[in-house]
């Protein structure tokens, strides 16, 4: 009989027994393992082991998993909280690896917390290769072990992305099998809202292990023959007549409670240059369009109203970025934030003739609605570097902000006529020709509220703008592979 044997992560002796117990009644379980150093050793379960080691994001832990694996398939828990399989779940999985010969399996799982209200969590498909080190594979991951010793073999020190090179290089060569099933259940453990799981990895906190997953991701990148080396193609930033030097661009619908501050923050700017800003209306309801009215008597106020009705967030920045009285830069502000101050915009145009670039991004301040710091403040995206930037760009959730672009250039690519993720789909296409610049001073205002886009999203939500990034990543992914093979 096909064996699996169980590591788990050590949290207490209660928790740790439960999750025994359960594993033991399990007739395809062989060894069970406790990782941890502070487990009494004389209350360790009959048949079990313990192996005085850390959490498996850390290289030396997973190769001592491997050493004391001695089964066909190996199952490592990544937290160290209780865990209760489904009935039969593990011979599903094992039959699931056996039949396709799959490398790793996990799958869809339930979340149980402290007051015993169980919540679905669903899972989406990592597809042929999986990039980003955000990727929710759960906490419960089943290997074939033959081939997590394949993935492990020359690993280097790392502390923080061992799991993540390890599943990439795997990745690269065997896909890795999502089971669209609830197989088992997490419990006691809260699940942080959508708005600090998505600034997590922005989190200055965590630059560390962002330098370390860089280097992890890099690797791999280069093995799929996707990496791009720091060379660009010139820009030339003379390009075209424009009767402004830069437009801020903002699509909005339905903000009434936000639109003025937006345009108030616009119209302090103190230029160089002259500048304008276009507004998309996009059929507000709201009485968003009559305060955008109000300012018909400034002359820098366009205020459009596409006759489309089926427009997103990307196809109002196409219709404005077209428009004839589109300046040169087009400056991005969202409905709900502000810029920093009066000198955001001439920052930002500068920034094109001091880095020679088709693009640039600024950095910005997480506030409230009335523009108190939130945690974790200050986002500069520090991840970005002049030679890996562009390739790292692949791996993490977004560009930043604000974010501004050579109008002639835009208007050859455009934005995908989405209301997420857009922006970032038309930074990885500039990326993969042209550099992008940085500004790393505070411009812009970031402000979270109840009517954000991104603000408390469900699972359903997040796995559909997961989906999407990861579709374009892929995309883009192609097109790199494709252009140096040119």
């Amino acid at each position: 009989m096909k064996k699996i044997n169980c590591f788990l992560p050590y949290a207490t002796v209660s928790s740790s027994s439960s999750t025994i117990d359960e594993l033991r009644k399990d007739e395809f379980v062989g060894d069970i393992v406790i990782m941890g150093s502070n487990y009494p050793v004389d209350t360790l379960p009959e048949g079990c082991k313990m192996l005085t080691t850390g959490l498996p994001n850390n290289s030396e832990t997973l190769l001592s998993i491997l050493e004391n694996s001695q089964a066909e398939y190996t199952l490592i828990y990544t937290k160290n909280t209780p865990f209760k399989p489904g009935l039969f779940a593990l011979q599903r999985f094992l039959d699931v690896l056996d039949s396709t010969q799959a490398p790793m399996a996990y799958s869809d799982y339930y979340h149980q917390d402290v007051n015993n209200e169980r919540a679905a969590i669903p899972l989406i498909d990592c597809g042929s290769w999986f990039i980003r080190d955000d990727f929710n594979f759960g906490p419960l991951l089943v290997f074939r072990t033959t081939a997590l010793e394949r993935a492990l073999q020359g690993i280097p020190a790392l502390n923080y992305s061992a799991l993540y090179r390890t599943l990439l290089l795997i990745s690269l060569n065997e896909p890795l099998i999502h089971i669209p099933e609830f197989l088992y259940t997490e419990m006691d453990e809260d699940i942080p809202s959508s708005r600090e799981k998505q600034f997590d990895y922005v989190n200055p906190k965590n630059r560390e292990v962002q330098v370390e997953m860089e280097r992890s991701f890099l690797e791999c990148l280069k093995q799929k023959g996707a990496w791009l080396a720091p060379q660009f193609k010139e820009i030339d930033l003379s390009e075209g007549s424009f009767d402004y030097e830069a437009s801020v661009i903002i699509p909005v619908r339905n903000r009434k409670e936000t639109i003025k501050d937006a345009i108030e923050s616009v119209l302090k700017q103190k230029t160089k240059f002259p500048f304008n800003l276009i507004v998309i209306d996009n059929h507000s309801t709201d009485g968003t369009s009559d305060i955008i009215a109000s300012y018909a008597g400034d002359s820098r106020v366009v205020h459009l109203i596409p006759e489309r009705t089926d427009l997103c967030i990307g196809g109002c920045w196409n219709y404005g970025v077209n428009d004839a009285r589109c300046g040169r830069f087009a400056v991005q502000l969202d409905s709900d934030d502000m810029y920093f101050d009066e000198r955001s915009l001439q920052i930002m145009v500068e920034a094109f003739y001091y880095q020679k670039c088709a693009m640039v991004v600024g950095s910005y301040l997480m506030t409230d609605f009335y523009l108190k710091e939130i945690p974790p403040g200050v986002i500069d995206h520090s991840e970005w570097t002049k030679d890996n930037g562009r390739n790292n760009l692949l791996r993490v959730n977004g560009l930043g902000a604000p974010r501004a672009f050579f109008t002639p250039l835009l208007r050859r690519f455009r934005l995908p006529d989405t209301s997420y993720g857009e922006d970032y789909a038309v930074g990885l296409r500039i990326s993969r020709e042209y550099r992008i610049g940085r500004v790393y001073d505070v411009v812009y205002c970031c402000r979270r509220w109840g009517k954000n886009t991104d603000s408390s999203l469900s699972i359903e939500q997040i796995n559909k703008n997961n989906r999407y990034k990861d579709a374009i990543r892929r995309m883009e992914i192609e097109a790199r592979i494709q252009l140096n093979r040119k």
